[in-house]
């Protein structure tokens, strides 16, 4: 199936935005380089680009692809007319989630996705977001982090940031654990504003938004000193994000059911976790903090 006109125009931004995020990342860096694996299939194409072993980043991902066919995945059509589920479709996006190797410095995923739907007539819509999932975290980046989110979204109305944020905490919430994943960001789904011109403007500028909401984060923290200690409690807390990425995850789902690169899909897991059988933290020290005053739904600006 070839790309249609507005499918191509998206494609165009991802890409750019997939060499300018991985260019800053590098430069943050300073030591990797990101590895760059492009891709053709049988259902699509891509590029995954990873960075491994760097200086502050322990593992990267940033990963384009566009895959399209005859039977549209029942994870993509959750919140859609059950009528849309084995239509043929075009789907691509952008997806990325940088693990650092520094325990002050929080992890980060990141996507944008867009979908077409052949139903009788033409059925379009975006979906993506951003969050952030620190280990030891602090009210400044937390406030930073949801005060750029808000500024890439109120030009758009006023109601979208608080929506979204909402979205985002409810999203990332390890039911199993009671617990939220991280401090949140901004979650949309089956979205559309109007026209696509209108829309395309919006996820551009979340999208450009997120470099702009991490890097400074990133610089604030990744010459802070750490020890075993903090190490072992960013494995552990690891833990949570890989029960969430497969327990839950819509775009892990729909990456398996319709036939993606696994290699790819799988690429968000980080490098190194540990589990520990009923561990907790000691009581009243900074790793309980994190549990206690931030895994949950807050308010930040």
């Amino acid at each position: 199936m070839n790309q249609s006109a507005q499918a191509e125009r998206f494609s165009e931004y991802l890409r750019q935005l997939q060499s300018d995020i991985c260019g800053r990342l590098e430069a943050l860096d300073g030591k990797a380089s990101f590895t760059i694996d492009n891709w053709t299939s049988k259902l699509g194409k891509g590029s995954t680009r990873v960075m491994a072993d760097g200086a502050i980043f322990a593992k990267g991902g940033v990963n384009y692809s566009y895959v399209s066919g005859a039977s549209m995945p029942d994870s993509a059509t959750q919140n859609r007319s059950r009528e849309l589920a084995g239509k043929p479709f075009q789907a691509l996006g952008i997806s990325l989630v940088i693990h650092p190797h520094n325990p002050y410095v929080p992890t980060t995923h990141m996507n944008l996705r867009y979908f077409e739907v052949q139903a009788g007539k033409l059925v379009w819509w975006f979906g993506g977001g951003y969050d952030l999932t620190p280990y030891y975290p602090f009210d400044e980046d937390c406030r930073y982090w949801h005060q750029t989110a808000k500024a890439a979204c109120d030009p758009y109305g006023k109601d979208l940031y608080p929506q979204f944020k909402r979205r985002c905490d409810e999203y990332f919430y390890l039911r199993h654990r009671g617990e939220t994943r991280g401090i949140g960001g901004l979650i949309f789904d089956d979205f559309t504003l109007g026209t696509f011109d209108h829309t395309l403007d919006f996820i551009c500028s979340v999208g450009d938004s997120f470099i702009q909401a991490y890097a400074p984060i990133v610089e604030r923290r990744m010459d802070t000193i750490y020890g075993e200690r903090e190490r072992n409690f960013q494995e552990y807390r690891r833990g949570r994000y890989v029960e969430f990425n497969l327990l839950y995850d819509r775009g892990t789902m729909f990456g398996l059911q319709s036939g993606g690169r696994t290699e790819s899909i799988l690429m968000s897991l980080p490098p190194r976790v540990q589990w520990h059988y009923q561990w907790r933290p000691e009581p009243g020290s900074i790793e309980e903090k994190l549990t206690a005053e931030y895994l949950e739904f807050r308010d930040w600006v």
